[in-house]
């Protein structure tokens, strides 16, 4: 019998096609029943089929979803990164692909949604998509986070949360694209909060800074009704608040809102049957973004509101760099004063001191200066007082006696046969305090071989007037020993004139701004004269006389000046007319032509 026939099918086809018809089956139900949402998509993207509960989580009729791109349903398509991620899922260049994603309900609310897309099993075109709706868990995260940021007395965003936008704010992509590229802040500070902790407890205490919250976030609401946006009110700790301007307008936009905080909280406070009045001290800073660090614009803003506190309280202080950089520039010298001395970093220049009635130069004052290694030259007034807080004074003190009363025996050896000159040197109450004064001076001079006539040491008049105990003893020492004190600035001080005549004191030095009276010539140019001052010189100086002292003018700047005061009796001069403070040479130089020749530079 010709022809042909398939045959029967052999038996292990039969049961393989069997069971792959039955797994098809199966997976299709399990596919179709599962909670979990799940979309088989094509190697294009587009859904082949989708499950009842991916239908449910969008909102559709599964069966309509086939045929639409998967990415437009779940969002997939929004960010670059994420977009390029799939693809690669798709083409099989990359295992799987796992995002969130906030996806819109129909009927109105969001869903936060676990997006995984994986290949298929088996190896075939197309990948799957599965769904998990993790609203409840976002919901969740969204609480603590919350409770984790907020501070629990005041609800007010707390130090994490506010340092967390601030440094947002300051990347530079925040303020690049679009903003004014400033940025401002409101460091506030309640004035006497620890008063009220301490006498009505801190129950009061809590509901204070509550209320203290309510009313700045008020100030903030209304400050962000005019502008883009609300300045951020946060509690920072204790009774410190801060409010942050992001895109601020300049300057004048953060003081008003300052200036609204203080009056904000000028009306008293009801609290528990409590009527509680307070200020605050509020610390202000703007300026541009760029370039501003967090730590940089809260060191500045703790800074200006430390300003506001020593100002007075109760109001706001614009950050000043001005004065910021002189603040930091004390600190940087008082942290080195005491290895400078030992460095070696001081010298002394000496100005004259000239005879008003001769024009002889008899006596230079020494004047310390500080050649820094960072900051240049700086004269006394920069590094004294830093000295005398943190006691340096005392050695540095010490080395200028020495030094100056070296110099002295110098020229006085240099040139044997003619009158010596003495030297001058400005002595700090706390160097008579804090050491044996008397002993230096006496050690000094042995050393040197300098004459005590020749050493005169200055003390100023609010150091000197009223002395008693110690001081007054060491004064009365030196002067037993020879030495010559003078009174430094006299006139500005307690001027205890009765006091004066029991002081071992030999010389007075009027302070310079009575001498500035003296410039008639500059009434031609628009400056009138003070008479009232030549009046007052010339009674000091009779006075001075009468008690046995000579007196010596400061700041004498013009001929003029130096004819009157030496035609009411004054018996020195000291100041730019004869010459401004130079070093020991030059004066070995004038020492030539002891008749000092007035303007001489």
């Amino acid at each position: 019998m010709s022809g042909t026939s398939e045959g029967p099918t052999p038996a292990a086809d039969l049961d393989r096609s069997a069971v792959t018809d039955s797994d098809h089956y199966t997976y299709h139900r399990v596919f179709a029943a599962a909670p979990l949402s799940m979309a088989v998509v094509d190697g294009e993207g587009l859904v082949v089929s989708a499950n009842a509960a991916f239908g449910e989580l969008l909102g559709a009729d599964p069966d309509a979803l086939a045929g639409r791109p998967a990415a437009d349903l779940v969002d997939l398509a929004s960010d670059t990164r994420t977009w390029h991620a799939y693809r690669e899922v798709l083409s099989g260049r990359e295992a799987t692909l796992r995002c969130t994603r906030r996806l819109k309900h129909p009927e109105g609310h969001s869903v936060w949604a676990q997006v995984t897309v994986a290949p298929l099993t088996g190896g075939g075109p197309g990948v799957l998509l599965s769904v998990a709706d993790v609203s409840a868990r976002r919901e969740l995260q969204a609480r603590l986070r919350h409770l984790q940021m907020h501070d629990p007395v005041t609800r007010l965003p707390n130090r994490t949360l506010f340092f967390e936008r601030l440094s947002a704010a300051l990347e530079a992509e925040s303020y690049e694209q679009s903003g004014t590229g400033r940025i401002g802040l409101c460091y506030l500070d309640v004035d006497g909060f620890k008063a009220v902790n301490d006498t009505l407890g801190h129950r009061v205490g809590d509901r204070l800074l509550a209320a203290v919250a309510e009313r700045l976030t008020r100030v903030a609401d209304e400050a962000g009704y005019a502008r883009a946006g609300t300045p951020l009110v946060a509690r920072l700790g204790g009774d410190e608040f801060a409010l942050l301007v992001e895109d601020s307008t300049g300057t004048e936009q953060v003081a008003d809102l300052a200036e609204s905080a203080l009056k904000a909280l000028e009306e008293p406070f009801d609290l528990a049957g409590q009527r509680l009045s307070l200020t605050a001290s509020i610390g202000v800073v703007e300026r541009h973004a760029a370039g501003t660090t967090a730590t940089g614009l809260m060191q500045a803003a703790d800074t200006t509101l430390y300003w506001a506190k020593a100002d007075g309280k109760g109001r706001w202080t614009l950050f000043d760099p001005e004065r910021n950089a002189h603040r930091i520039t004390r600190q940087a010298l008082s942290s080195t004063l005491r290895p400078a001395i030992e460095r070696g970093e001081f010298a002394l220049e000496y100005q004259p001191l000239v005879g008003m009635e001769d024009g002889r130069l008899s006596g230079v004052e020494a004047l310390v200066r500080w050649n820094h290694p960072q900051f240049g030259t700086l004269t006394p007034n920069r590094f004294i007082g830093l000295a005398e807080e943190d006691g340096s004074i005392v050695q540095l003190g010490r080395w200028a006696l020495a030094t100056a009363c070296r110099q002295a025996r110098r020229w006085q050896l240099d040139r044997p046969g003619e009158a010596p000159i003495f030297v001058s040197v400005n002595v700090a109450v706390r160097q008579v305090w804090d050491s044996d004064l008397v002993a230096d001076v006496a050690e000094t001079l042995a050393e040197t071989g300098l004459a005590p006539q020749l050493l005169q040491l200055e003390l100023t008049e609010s150091a000197v007037m009223g002395s008693a105990g110690r001081p007054l003893q060491a004064l009365q020492a030196l002067s037993d020993m020879g030495v010559r004190i003078a009174i430094d600035d006299f006139g500005t001080g307690y001027s205890n004139l009765a006091y004066l005549s029991r002081l071992p004191v030999k010389v007075l030095k009027l302070d310079g701004s009575f001498v500035r009276g003296f410039q008639y010539e500059e009434a031609a140019k628009g400056v009138p004269p003070n008479p009232a001052d030549e009046v007052i010189v010339e009674a000091m100086i009779q006075l001075a006389h009468r008690l046995g002292l000579t007196v010596t003018a400061e700041c004498v700047e013009t001929s003029a000046q130096a004819t009157r005061l030496r035609r009411i009796g004054c018996d020195t001069g000291q100041g730019w007319l004869y010459s401004r403070p130079v070093p020991p040479d030059r004066i070995s130089e004038l020492l030539g032509d002891r008749t000092y020749a007035v303007g001489k530079p």
